[in-house]
């Protein structure tokens, strides 16, 4: 079982623990070789900057030593100058003096020369400039400086270069002491995130294993209790989902217990009437029996077709009805149109009165089962001779739906409680169910119209014979935007 279960499972279905967990860790990991490459860079420059500065140093001190004699630069270094460049266990030093012309007066061959001195012309005496160059596949870092004659007619160029193995010792030291300790904070705020996140879906866990304790019967509301504030949403609607399953519930309870008392009695009276008829020998007696047992059958015919109605009615509270533009006046003739034979039969005179097209929005389905009882009603509680007649009027932005008779009427009291279930007017002698205008009412609230019922106005007469019963619908109006102005059309 569990196994099938699993089959049918939808193949896109993804953690939701899984999935933020991605969201979460991903710029974390996209971040971390960015800051990788962001760290050599300072590291390069930190290690390069106190290097620079002691070249810088060696520069300005071996300017100091150079003179210039009849326009020629000359330079004298002691012996422990000289030591002091080559004093470097780590890395290569080299220095050499060169005159405007690029002619090499003193100093070391593996220094290479400067590539543009035209430019080094104009440099200001004294000041400290640094560039990248190379020499036997090393890289270097030389620091140079113009330095002019007091009479400014001739200058010279003091340049020492230096490898960089320090430099790079240096900046791996410090690349290290930053990203060796990421190697562990990383992991442990993986960790961290993971375990943060658990506790946080804790609460959805706890709604989970809340509803999964319910018993199958428990359709109560789940408490707010310790709800997050984001899962408050998927609690209302939840509840919300609770009470219309709980209000479903409530009419289906309703309904099965109606029908099994409604059915009752006329069950009973069809076998009270088998049995008498069992009894019987002679043959009209017999017939008279089985007669009122057919009656009787078509009775409980009758009751189970309203009952199957007002089921379909409710069910539409539950379920979305489809609606669509239905020409009112036209569903009400083809309705009136089956039920002619059925007046003809009882000697009733039934009409129609059309006034026109009057759209509204509804299922026809229910409208024609809503004209069909209000038909029957009229019919049944008409007697032979009487009228009964169907009309749409048009009211404004409503359409009325009538049916007028002129039968036994009923009074003010009784028309305010025959919309109720099973409630029938006493003394009328007539057969029903008591679900007739029920069922109306209902497909009326589902149209979000309004049913009623009202003695029959005479002429002259406070009151006479007959009732009235009405459905006020809301028009169907299409709503056109011709030239940026909204106008309503009616369909």
């Amino acid at each position: 079982m569990r196994k099938a279960r699993t089959n049918s499972a939808p193949e896109s279905q993804r953690s939701l623990f899984g999935e933020i967990l991605d969201w979460m860790l991903a710029p974390l990991l996209f971040v971390w070789p960015l800051s990788i490459a962001v760290t050599h860079y300072f590291a390069t420059n930190v290690a390069d900057y106190p290097y620079d500065q002691a070249l810088r140093e060696q520069v300005l001190a071996i300017a100091r030593q150079v003179r210039f004699e009849r326009g020629e630069a000359q330079i004298s270094l002691s012996v422990a100058a000289r030591a002091l460049l080559r004093a470097d266990e780590i890395d290569s030093v080299y220095f050499h003096l060169l005159t405007r012309d690029g002619r090499r007066v003193a100093g070391d061959s593996e220094l290479p020369l400067p590539r543009d001195l035209i430019r080094l012309a104009g440099l200001e005496s004294g000041e400290v400039w640094f560039r990248d160059d190379e020499s036997r596949g090393q890289d270097l870092r030389v620091a140079y400086t113009r330095i002019a004659a007091p009479d400014g007619a001739a200058w010279a160029l003091v340049e020492v270069g230096e490898t960089l193995d320090k430099r790079r010792q240096l900046s791996n030291k410090i690349i290290a002491s930053v990203i060796l300790p990421q190697f562990v904070i990383i992991p442990l705020a993986v960790v961290l995130v993971w375990f943060g996140l658990s506790q946080g879906l804790r609460p959805l866990t706890r709604l989970r294993e809340r509803i999964e304790a319910r018993r199958e019967a428990d359709l109560s509301p789940i408490t707010a209790g310790r709800i997050p504030e984001e899962l408050q949403p998927l609690t209302d609607a939840f509840n919300s989902m609770l009470t219309r399953m709980q209000h479903n519930m409530d009419v289906q309870r309703r309904f099965i217990s109606d029908a099994a008392h409604q059915m009752r009695t006329p069950l009973a009276g069809l076998k009270t009437q088998a049995q008498l008829a069992m009894r019987e020998s002679d043959p009209d007696s017999l017939r008279f029996a089985l007669e009122q047992i057919s009656a009787s059958a078509d009775r409980a015919t009758h009751l189970v077709k309203q009952l199957l109605a007002l089921a379909r009615a409710e069910a539409g509270e539950q379920v979305e009805q489809p609606l669509a533009p239905i020409d009112l006046d036209a569903l009400l003739r083809d309705v009136v149109a089956h039920w002619v034979s059925s007046a003809l039969a009882r000697r009733i005179d039934l009409g129609f009165e059309s006034v026109g097209e009057a759209w509204v929005l509804g299922n026809a389905l229910l409208l024609r089962e809503m004209v069909n009882n209000l038909l029957d009603n009229a019919l049944r509680y008409t007697p032979e001779g009487g009228h009964v007649t169907a009309r749409v009027r048009q009211q404004g932005d409503f359409a009325l739906l009538e049916v007028e008779d002129n039968g036994i009427g009923l009074s003010e009291e009784d028309a305010l409680k025959v919309f109720d279930r099973f409630y029938r007017v006493e003394g009328t002698g007539v057969d029903g169910s008591g679900l007739g205008l029920a069922i109306v009412r209902e497909i009326a609230e589902l149209h979000h119209a309004a049913a009623t019922l009202r003695p029959r106005m005479g002429e002259g007469q406070n009151n006479s014979h007959g009732v009235v019963a009405g459905v006020l619908f809301p028009r169907y109006r299409r709503i056109e935007h011709v030239e940026g102005v909204e106008r309503a059309i009616e369909e």
